[in-house]
C-alpha cells in the first residue's frame, strides 16, 4: 500500500514539477485525482490527496490557482483544504443529491475568511448528461476565469459519471468530457490533468484513452485492438461510449438557478 500511495503521489508532483518548472505546458497523470484523501486519514477510497499536495506545491510557484473537478463526486476535501484562502478557487461540478457521498458541495459552500467567494460549487443532480454539463460550464466557468485570472489549473478528470459506471448517476459520454478538456486547454495556461474516480475499468480507460487523443490532436481507431485485457471491453469491442436511457432531473429552471447562483457569488473575487 504504501509503495501504491507513493507511485500516486509521486506521479503527480512530478509532472507538476515540470510545469513549474516550464519544462511542459501541459501534463497528464491519469492514475492521480485522489480528492477524498484527508489529512490524517483515509477516505472515499483516496489514502492520500495528491491533488491538495500539488496544490501546496504550485502555491510556492503561482499566486492564483485554478482546481477544477469533474469527478462525479464532491472534490470536498481539496475544498476543506483551501476553504479560506483566495491563493486557491476550487470549481466542483458534482452530483448532490440527500445521501449521496460525500455529502458536501452545495451552492451555499462559498468559502470563508479570505476565501469568500472563493469556492464554486456546481450541485447537479441525477441524469446529467453532456450538454447538462457544458452549459454549466460555458455559463460559469470562464466568467470565473476571467475574473479570477489563474496563473496555473490543476484539472480532476474522475470518469464515474460517464455513461455505464456502476453509479448509474450520470450520463456523460468521454466526448462531451474532451470537449470541456479542450475548452480549458484553449486558455493556454500551464495545465495538469489528473484522473479521478471511475469503476467501470474498461470505460474509464475508454474515455481517459480518448480525451488524451483529442488532446494531442490524434485520430486513433474505433477498434479496440486485442492486447491482454481485450475480453473486458466487450460485447462491443469498441472505444465508443454511447449515452444510456437515463431521466435528467436537470430541468433548464434548475441550471439556471444554480447557474444564476454562482454568477452572483463570482462577483465576490477581488
Amino acid at each position: 500500500m504504501f509503495e501504491a500511495v507513493c507511485t500516486i503521489a509521486g506521479g503527480s508532483l512530478a509532472a507538476a514539477l515540470e510545469i513549474a518548472d516550464e519544462y511542459s505546458r501541459v501534463a497528464v497523470h491519469w492514475h492521480g485525482g485522489w480528492h477524498h484523501g484527508k489529512p490524517d486519514e483515509a477516505a472515499g477510497f483516496c489514502y492520500l490527496n495528491d491533488c491538495v499536495l500539488v496544490l501546496r506545491q504550485w502555491a510556492h510557484v503561482y499566486d492564483r490557482i485554478l482546481y477544477i473537478d469533474l469527478d462525479l463526486h464532491h472534490g470536498d476535501e481539496v475544498q476543506r483544504a483551501f476553504y479560506h484562502t483566495d491563493k486557491v478557487v476550487t470549481y466542483s461540478v458534482h452530483k448532490f443529491e440527500t445521501g449521496f457521498y460525500p455529502g458536501t458541495g452545495g451552492l451555499t459552500e462559498i468559502g470563508a475568511g479570505k476565501g469568500l467567494g472563493y469556492t464554486v460549487n456546481v450541485p447537479l443532480l441525477s441524469g446529467a448528461d453532456d450538454e447538462t454539463l457544458n452549459r454549466v460550464i460555458d455559463e460559469t466557468l470562464f466568467d470565473l476565469m476571467d475574473r479570477y485570472k489563474p496563473q496555473a489549473i490543476l484539472l480532476q478528470c474522475g470518469v464515474d459519471g460517464v455513461a455505464g459506471d456502476p453509479h448509474q448517476a450520470f450520463n456523460y459520454t468521454p466526448g462531451g468530457l474532451s470537449s470541456v478538456l479542450r475548452k480549458v486547454l484553449s486558455r493556454d495556461l500551464p495545465t495538469l490533468l489528473l484522473g479521478g474516480g471511475g469503476y467501470h475499468i474498461a470505460n474509464a480507460a475508454r474515455t481517459w484513452t480518448r480525451i488524451t487523443a483529442d488532446i494531442l490532436g490524434v485520430d486513433i481507431n474505433n477498434d479496440i485492438p486485442e492486447h491482454s485485457f481485450f475480453c473486458e471491453y466487450g460485447p462491443s469491442f469498441e472505444l465508443k461510449i454511447s449515452p444510456l436511457t437515463l431521466a435528467n432531473k436537470n430541468t433548464d429552471e434548475y441550471i439556471k438557478d444554480v447557474c444564476d447562483n454562482i454568477k452572483k457569488n463570482l462577483n465576490l473575487i477581488r
